[in-house]
Order: C-alpha cells, then sequence, then structure tokens
C-alpha cells in the first residue's frame, strides 16, 4: 500500500510541475486526479453532509489553482493539497456551525483535533506554526488572516490596521521569507 501511495505521489507531483511549466493536457490531468481523491478524502470526513462535498471539492480546486504559486517543487503535492482541503473544511463547519448554531462550535482544540489526522500531519502543522512565528507581524499577521483564517484582504487590513496593499506585500514576502527559511533548514 505505501508503495502505491508513493508511486501516485510521484505521478501527480510530476503531473502537477509539468503543469506549473505550462503543460495544459498535464494540467487536466492532474486536476482530475486529485479531485477524485480529495472527493474520497473530504467524503470520510464529511459523510453526514453528502451534498457538501462536491462544492467542497470545486472550492479545494479553484484554492489549489490561486494558491499554486506557493507550491514548493520538492514538497508532496499529495499534503499540499490534503492541506488546503483541511483549511477549507475547517471553514465548512465553523460556517455550519454559525449558520446552524451548534451547541458546541469548533473552538481551538476542535480544529487541533480535525487539523491532527495523524502525527504526520500535525508535526507537520506544528513546524508551520514555528516558522510562521519566526516572522515579524507585517508578515506573519497577513498570512495568519488570509492565508490561514481565509478572511479577504479588507478584513485583513481592518484588522491589523494595515493598508490592503501593505497586507497583500506582506503575505508574498512572508511567503517568500517561509520558503527561503524552508530550503535552508533543508541544507542543514
Amino acid at each position: 500500500m505505501a508503495d502505491q501511495d508513493s508511486n501516485d505521489e510521484q505521478h501527480l507531483r510530476a503531473l502537477f510541475v509539468r503543469a506549473l511549466d505550462g503543460d495544459g493536457l498535464a494540467y487536466a490531468a492532474f486536476l482530475k486526479q486529485i479531485a477524485r481523491r480529495l472527493r474520497a478524502y473530504l467524503r470520510r470526513r464529511l459523510y453526514g453532509w453528502p451534498d457538501d462535498v462536491e462544492d467542497l471539492v470545486q472550492e479545494c480546486l479553484l484554492a489549489m489553482h490561486n494558491q499554486r504559486g506557493s507550491y514548493l517543487r520538492d514538497q508532496s503535492v499529495v499534503a499540499w493539497a490534503q492541506a488546503i482541503a483541511r483549511h477549507k473544511l475547517i471553514d465548512l463547519l465553523r460556517a455550519k456551525a454559525a449558520r446552524e448554531q451548534l451547541h458546541h462550535p469548533l473552538d481551538d482544540d476542535a480544529e487541533d483535533i480535525l487539523l491532527a489526522v495523524d502525527d504526520h500531519e500535525a508535526a507537520a502543522r506544528h513546524d508551520v506554526l514555528a516558522l510562521l512565528g519566526e516572522l515579524p507581524d507585517r508578515h506573519r499577521l497577513p498570512i495568519q488572516h488570509v492565508k490561514l483564517e481565509g478572511l479577504s484582504v479588507a478584513e485583513a487590513a481592518r484588522r491589523t490596521g494595515m493598508s490592503e496593499s501593505a497586507v497583500k506585500v506582506g503575505v508574498h514576502r512572508g511567503l517568500k521569507a517561509l520558503a527561503a527559511r524552508c530550503g535552508a533548514r533543508r541544507l542543514t
């Protein structure tokens, strides 16, 4: 089973890298295959809301398209896609909790449980949060609000007191700094 997962990862990563280099056919094949994986991943987590699965798959694909520039070519494309799916899933569950006024709205502990699907994912989340914590506020806060919490640039600007332009620059420079730090840590 692990060999199959490794082969799938290598195949999907090769397709996505070719897509990033402009190969439209590879991109179409990647989207079709990753959508199938996301659908299975989300069905297991949304068994009580099957009508939401396909909408969420489409939201994930759109987010992956919009965030494709944040993908580091040597990282797992499946883990990257699942991280996006987890964030979209949490957004959906929060929206449902607010809309349906559930008795137990999602709090930080519930979010940690959702994110810690296994120990490896929890360790990766810890590493990302630790790296994020090393950034100055002008970079960390825009990434936290826009990329992790899903706020709009305008909402993040209001929350931080920064201009919208400064929020966009903060996200861009912060992601660039994170990528550089990840690369530097691999070399050590």
